[in-house]
């Protein structure tokens, strides 16, 4: 019988996902299609960010589009210092930063929204707010619904550097030298922040359980 043919040994590696470094420098070459990549790659979680800081999915969508936008430009002076991610997350937090203290300065512009947009979303994916379950008796389900609204007003209620923190460590789970890296803060300046906006959650909510 005749030998076979060898196996190509690409194989192995079809289908394999290209990492983010490797396609960031791809589209500091001039890659669309790699920088596209990233953006669908990462979108999902910045405007769950976005929404969570903002309390608005419009907001979330403006900060979202200039996040993107601002990365894109910076794009050439990533070093790769820092993961990619992490320096996706600072760009995104500054972008909704900057968008909430223009808000401040002009608190009539939030009045325009709907009451279910004045605040955090929590109730999708996985956010703080239980979900509902029509299985509970109805007054488990009140419960629930109190819960949620006191957890969103807590939250919304910290100043917006424990807010960032407590969201980036609590709600997406990064670690401490992420946040660090994701905002240009020391790692006990994190540690600071996350231990001051879990007591004043703790403080706020201790009224709603009677504590």
């Amino acid at each position: 019988m005749a030998d076979q043919p060898a196996q190509a040994p690409a194989a192995a590696g079809q289908g394999a996902q290209p990492e983010d470094r490797e396609l960031v420098e791809r589209a500091q070459r001039g890659d669309g299609a790699a920088f596209a990549e990233l953006v669908a790659r990462h979108q999902r979680q910045l405007y769950r960010l976005a929404l969570r800081m903002t309390g608005s999915e419009a907001d979330a969508q403006e900060v979202l589009q200039e996040a993107f936008l601002n990365a894109y430009q910076k794009l050439p002076n990533f070093r790769g210092e820092a993961q990619f991610s992490s320096w996706l997350y600072r760009i995104a937090a500054n972008s909704a930063l900057m968008r909430l203290r223009r808000k401040r300065r002009a608190p009539d512009a939030l009045q325009d929204q709907p009451l279910e947009l004045q605040g955090p979303k929590f109730s999708v994916e996985g956010f703080l707010e239980p979900q509902n379950d029509w299985s509970q008796r109805a007054d488990t389900q009140m419960m629930d619904r109190e819960l949620g609204q006191a957890i969103d007003q807590a939250v919304t209620a910290l100043p917006e550097d424990y807010r960032t923190v407590f969201l980036l460590k609590d709600v997406d789970g990064l670690s401490n030298e992420e946040i660090a890296s994701a905002l240009d803060l020391t790692v006990p300046a994190v540690k600071s922040r996350l231990h001051r906006a879990r007591l004043a959650l703790r403080e706020k909510l201790g009224d709603f359980f009677g504590q």
